[in-house]
């Protein structure tokens, strides 16, 4: 028997929402996570893409002076200079995806009241990994050994030369920040002796701490380079701190290229003065000293530590709920200056 009651019609679709209704965030150049994920960015923000834009700069930043709030960028792409805060008025944020702050004006940005979130602690496992992986391969020759069998070399010439135990070794860590701790940990966990040096003295570790990181390299037989590129911080690593740590040191940088000296750095390499290097990061990227490349105690690799599947998800969700947080008025979650 049929019912007597009346279908109930479906409920109408949801109206598709205009990217003109969602938050504006202008962004100057693709950051690196836009790679694998701007399609979640798009379906929640009405990015102003200034890349696409056949505008100079400075017109497309003033035709959007009043309008855009937040600003999402990277270490990778343009500075956001004084000149750039100043052509947005309106500017309340400046989310980036680096851990590192050293492209963004603070003192501007602090001046105008401008919030700062970053990268947080998102990147600070992998890059940790990356710098024991890199000194690994300096002391056990992985990448040159590799070379080696490639160019049939084992078979005309024997044996490789023989490598040298991590276990025992002295680390000093520059910047005992997020990712020095997880450095510090891998390696503890090698029986590596760790000290360090940072801008203060770290209560939650009772690691040796210096003041002087000219005296750190004397006392260690690794620098693991480790803290933010600042005034204070560049070319700190300079010949006098590499002859400290010694014919037989070794140094891996994962901080920032120019917190090294790097014609200093080379001419040490190539003169024997420093026993190897592990290197990700440069001064004038993408650009490598070529001399670095006929040096098998030199291991290279192109800014990567990041670069990881886990860390970009876990960015692209901390850099959305950022922004989300500010428009919501909400507590960021991962804020560096707060107005």
């Amino acid at each position: 028997m049929a019912s007597d009651q009346a279908t109930t019609p479906p409920p109408p679709p949801l109206p598709e929402i205009q990217s003109h209704d969602l938050s504006q965030v202008i962004v100057l150049h693709p950051p690196p996570v836009f790679n694998y994920f701007m399609d979640l960015f798009s379906k929640k923000f009405h990015l102003l893409k200034a890349w696409e834009s056949p505008l100079p700069l400075h017109e497309f930043l003033t035709n959007h002076a009043h309008s855009a709030q937040a600003m999402l960028c990277s270490g990778t792409g343009p500075s956001i200079s004084a000149d750039i805060i100043r052509l947005l008025p309106s500017l309340r944020l400046v989310a980036t995806t680096s851990a590192g702050l050293n492209h963004i004006d603070l003192t501007e940005c602090r001046n105008r009241g401008i919030s700062i979130a970053n990268a947080g602690e998102a990147f600070s496992e992998d890059v940790a990994d990356l710098a024991v992986g890199l000194l690994i391969d300096v002391f056990r020759k992985v990448s040159a050994s590799d070379r080696y069998v490639r160019h049939g070399l084992w078979a005309t010439k024997g044996d490789y030369p023989l490598g040298s135990k991590l276990g025992g070794k002295r680390i000093g860590i520059v910047g005992l920040g997020s990712i020095g701790f997880q450095v510090a940990k891998r390696l503890e966990a090698f029986g590596c002796n760790i000290s360090y040096n940072s801008r203060k003295r770290k209560d939650f570790v009772s690691y040796p701490f210096y003041t002087n990181v000219c005296e750190l390299a004397a006392n260690s037989d690794v620098l693991i380079i480790c803290c933010g590129l600042t005034e204070q911080t560049r070319h700190m690593i300079n010949r006098e701190v590499l002859l400290a740590l010694g014919k037989e040191g070794v140094i891996v940088n994962i901080g920032r290229g120019a917190i090294i000296h790097e014609k200093e750095l080379v001419q040490c390499l190539v003169q024997g003065e420093i026993g190897g290097a592990g290197l990700d990061v440069f001064e004038n990227e993408p650009d490598v000293p070529k001399e670095l490349f006929e040096l098998d105690n030199v291991v290279l690799a192109p800014h990567m530590a990041v670069f990881t599947t886990e860390s970009f998800e876990d960015l692209c969700d901390l850099m959305i709920g950022n922004l989300e947080a500010f428009f919501s008025k909400k507590p960021l979650l991962s804020p560096v200056m707060n107005e």
